[in-house]
């Protein structure tokens, strides 16, 4: 009998503003309870998920850490929260990183169409091939992401 492969998991980097969700995406794909921490310090979790503060991207003099971070990962994950009608994200953002990337919005309980429309927008412009809408409380949007990490 031959025995499938395994399935490597992705490990990803998450990158977004500060409160936009990152942890709590963590914990939702880890099947933790969901609870609001402040990340202060990148944290790797699970071997798997590279988790950021929000002020690496936030603040200029902080990008290099994301960028000597970033070098571990497989996949760049930009989260952006569907409640926040601005972006941290310059135009084609991702570019920098030579990896391949994804994004991911958050809160999509919290908002009308309309604003996960304008949050999906500020990811593809900042250059994720291919976004997902989420919502950890709720719990929806993660089947296909589920999948493409391989954390089934």
């Amino acid at each position: 009998m031959k025995k499938e492969p395994t399935r490597r998991q992705k490990r990803i980097i998450l990158i977004g503003h500060s409160a936009a969700g990152k942890t709590t995406l963590c914990q939702y794909l880890n099947h933790e309870a969901l609870r609001y921490c402040k990340t202060q310090t990148v944290q790797i979790i699970n071997q798997n998920m590279i988790d950021t503060p929000g002020e690496y991207v936030e603040r200029t003099y902080m990008r290099g850490a994301l960028m000597v971070t970033a070098t571990d990962a497989d996949l760049i994950v930009l989260v952006q929260d569907a409640t926040d009608n601005s972006t941290i994200f310059p135009p084609a953002y991702v570019s920098q990183f030579a990896k391949p990337s994804i994004g991911v919005v958050t809160k999509a309980d919290l908002v009308d169409e309309n604003q996960i429309e304008n949050a999906k927008k500020f990811l593809k412009l900042a250059g994720a091939q291919k976004i997902f809408v989420t919502s950890s409380v709720a719990g929806t949007g993660f089947e296909e992401l589920v999948s493409l990490l391989g954390y089934e």
